[in-house]
């Protein structure tokens, strides 16, 4: 059974692409809280130059040396923009723009002059091929395993071992660093781990994936989360689960439209941001937009129930609390009138008798809680 899901061409590619995406959001979460997202796109191209230099020193390809060096590549492009920013003549925007092509380039070049016969080449860093995970194999017993499949997995336990370990320490010094440094959490070696996990899971991702794809799941799922929820650890399942949706159905419809792959589970990540931001229970436009209408609403009923209060047992009030002052004095026309009428009579505030509109107990309760607002804090502090 075991050789029949190896041996599934499909699910080895989707799978790949989930775990990709899930390491990837399990660091990019705390990136994109902390205003960094994209110092991952500059890890991403920054670590052919990690690579180059321990092929030239040690003539590997791939490997835990190979691993660390892109790793500590990714940490090289976070200090030297450290050191641009504090000269304090650039932002931290425009220090990462300044370098990471600096590192990149000259990775490319390194490459050109040095390795022009090795597999290694910019466009299988950025690029990648997904749909060929399946044909890099390592033999486990009897069994044929993708090596991307492998490499994927221990790095999404990597990562989730480092968040679940240090949950509440990472959580305290991304939302609030200065206490994090007064308790003595060290928020630095913390930040500067969470980049060392950042560079792994780029040079473990680039062979299969490419960087491009990468840096699509580190910033894009958690930027999805955000908008969906307030709670971190929610952030992370809603995280999880962009990234798989975005893998299943960026390989299906890349196979029915004879597409890249890795291209169209990056543009489904793009697609579900796209579907919470529209869409989205609390700060989707539409929830937005269905807010301000029901506050207007709730507003036109609040302005009549004071009009008619203000008239109420007045000399002026078989001429004011009728449905045609409401146009003359509201200045609402006939269908808008019409409408605040037909919602105040569902509330029960107001009861309308032919062209007369009379307040109920609530509705008049209503009314003096809008112009005398200290009542009900007055009656809260008696209770």
């Amino acid at each position: 059974m075991l050789a029949a899901l190896f041996d599934n061409v499909p699910l080895m590619i989707m799978l790949v692409g989930a775990l990709v995406g899930i390491a990837s959001s399990l660091v990019g979460t705390f990136l994109v809280l902390r205003g960094n997202s994209m110092l991952s796109d500059a890890i991403g191209h920054a670590i052919v130059f990690g690579i180059v230099i321990v092929w030239l020193l040690t003539h590997q390809q791939s490997g835990p040396v190979q691993l660390l060096g892109a790793a500590l590549t990714g940490l090289l492009t976070v200090v030297l923009t450290e050191l641009l920013v504090r000269t304090r003549r650039v932002k931290q925007d425009a220090a990462i723009g300044l370098v990471f092509p600096v590192l990149f380039s000259i990775g490319v070049l390194l490459l050109n002059l040095y390795a022009r016969d090795v597999h290694i080449d910019t466009h299988t860093v950025l690029l990648g091929e997904i749909g060929f995970v399946w044909l890099d194999t390592v033999t486990l017993g009897d069994l044929r395993v993708p090596r991307a499949l492998l490499s994927m997995g221990a790095m999404t336990l990597l990562n989730a071992a480092f968040v679940g370990l240090f949950y509440k320490e990472l959580k305290l010094a991304t939302f609030d660093e200065t206490l994090a440094r007064a308790l003595g959490l060290a928020p630095g070696v913390l930040f500067y781990g969470l980049l060392l996990l950042t560079s792994g899971t780029a040079v473990a991702a680039f062979d299969a994936v490419g960087a491009v794809l990468f840096v699509a799941f580190v910033i894009v799922p958690p930027a999805t989360a955000y908008l969906l929820t307030d709670r971190l650890w929610l952030m992370f399942f809603y995280g999880i689960l962009v990234s798989i949706a975005a893998s299943i159905s960026g390989y299906t419809l890349a196979v029915a439209w004879n597409v890249s792959i890795g291209g169209m589970m990056a543009v489904m990540t793009g697609v579900l941001l796209m579907l919470a931001f529209l869409a989205g229970p609390r700060y989707g436009l539409v929830a937005q937009w269905l807010r301000r209408r029901g506050q207007r609403r709730l507003n036109e009923i609040r302005t009549l129930a004071v009009h008619l209060y203000n008239h109420e047992g007045t000399p002026e009030q078989h001429e004011e609390n009728v449905t045609r002052a409401l146009r003359e004095h509201l200045l609402w026309d006939d269908a808008r009138a019409r409408r605040v009428v037909e919602r105040s009579c569902e509330r029960h505030l107001i009861v309308r008798a032919g062209d007369t509109l009379t307040l109920t107990s609530a509705g008049r309760e209503l009314a003096r809680e809008i112009l005398e607002p200290g009542r009900r804090e007055a009656r809260a502090g008696g209770g």
